[in-house]
């Protein structure tokens, strides 16, 4: 038995290849094992001890492909124990066949790594997104998901850098240093791009509107109803879908509707010059009474101007946000009804009912 496992086959002897065969199903098969131990060590130390955080979840996403890179970890190293046959020897391209077996090994591993980094990022994501769901500001939910993509590509340019490095042995300093003035030239084509860029962060941090906002920009009022990273897009209050450059978003007067306090109403009451004095003074406390209105929060009635083609009676009152856009319609409309029966009760005529077109004709002299 011990001449059978000391005989030589391709350079090794048989017991070599059996270690390296049980080593390797030895792996496949306690793998998960391993690698579920391990996740439940990181998650250990990842969160507060006795308080289990998405637990679960964690281990659903780390599991599998921690388990996957273990076991071409392991067979790597066990495979490395072996010599290449003579036989097997080979160039292709000034490479041998031992740097393209390494080169396999190496893309590999850089590869089931990667993996597993970007399902750390996946469960990073997916905890700071349920933490932002719990607040009202929407822009929150974008900046998570805004991260969780410039991570995942930040992880793919560092996978492919590596195989670069550890596979193909290139240089990356060179490809830095070329992407770096492929990137100063890219800038200066790119500015207006840039610009818009930079302010999509201002409005993530700053925070001057929010996806779900009511604004009023550039001439139109709309709904915002998603920030990207070059432009926002919004909803317009005659139902079109408009795409306004974040840069223009940042620089320009932005009216947040949704954030005022109070929603005000105006009205220039044009009396006839018919009305007395008597008259004036008698409506403008009655307007006011009108206004007695627990909708209300405060009111300003008064004689604004008078003279020309007119008295003008400024009311300005102001309601709460806690009603709807339907109430405040329904409010309006009362007030105003109150006012016109008001006048009528009063004998009070409005400047345009009191005018009197009068029409003169001119007579031509006759010689």
């Amino acid at each position: 038995m011990k001449e059978i496992l000391q005989m030589q086959f391709l350079g090794n002897t048989v017991q070599l290849y059996l270690e390296v065969a049980v080593t390797i199903l030895i792996a496949l098969f306690i793998k998960r094992f391993i690698s579920k131990y391990l996740a439940t060590l990181l998650f250990n130390l990842f969160t507060k001890a006795g308080k289990p955080f998405h637990k679960k979840a964690f281990l659903e996403l780390i599991i599998g492909p921690l388990g996957v890179f273990l076991f071409i970890l392991i067979t790597v190293i066990s495979l490395d124990k072996l010599k290449l046959p003579a036989d097997l020897h080979f160039t292709v391209y000034r490479a041998n066949s031992r740097d393209i077996l390494d080169g396999i090994a190496n893309t590999a591993l850089i590869i089931a790594f990667i993996r597993l980094c970007l399902r750390f990022v996946k469960y990073g994501a997916m905890i700071l997104e349920e933490k932002a769901n719990l607040t009202a500001d929407l822009s929150d939910n974008q900046l998570v998901i805004f991260f969780r993509d410039f991570f995942k590509v930040l992880l793919y340019i560092v996978g492919a850098m590596l195989i670069l490095r550890l596979t193909f042995h290139y240089d990356i300093s060179k490809l830095v240093t070329g992407l770096s003035i492929v990137g100063a030239a890219l800038a200066l084509a790119t500015k207006e791009s840039l610009e818009n860029l930079i302010a999509s962060f201002i409005i993530f941090i700053d925070k001057p509107f929010s996806t779900g906002d009511i604004v009023k920009v550039q001439g139109f009022t709309g709904n915002v109803e998603r920030i990207g990273l070059r432009s926002t897009r919004i909803r317009t209050d005659q139902k079109t879908y408009i795409t306004v450059p974040n840069k223009q978003m940042v620089d320009t007067i932005l009216d947040n509707i949704s954030l005022r306090t109070q929603r005000r109403v105006e009205i220039k009451l044009e009396i006839g010059l018919s009305a007395g004095i008597d008259q004036l003074r008698k409506i403008i406390p009655a307007i006011k009474m009108i206004l007695q209105n627990d909708a209300i929060e405060n009111s300003i009635v008064f004689l604004s101007d008078t003279g020309g083609k007119a008295h003008i009676i400024t009311i300005e009152y102001f309601t709460g946000m806690q009603q709807n856009i339907s109430e405040f319609n329904a409010l309006r409309e009362e007030m105003n009804f109150a006012v016109i029966e008001l006048l009528n009760k009063n004998n009070i005529e409005l400047a345009a009912a009191s005018t009197d077109v009068v029409v003169k004709q001119k007579e031509e002299n006759k010689g």
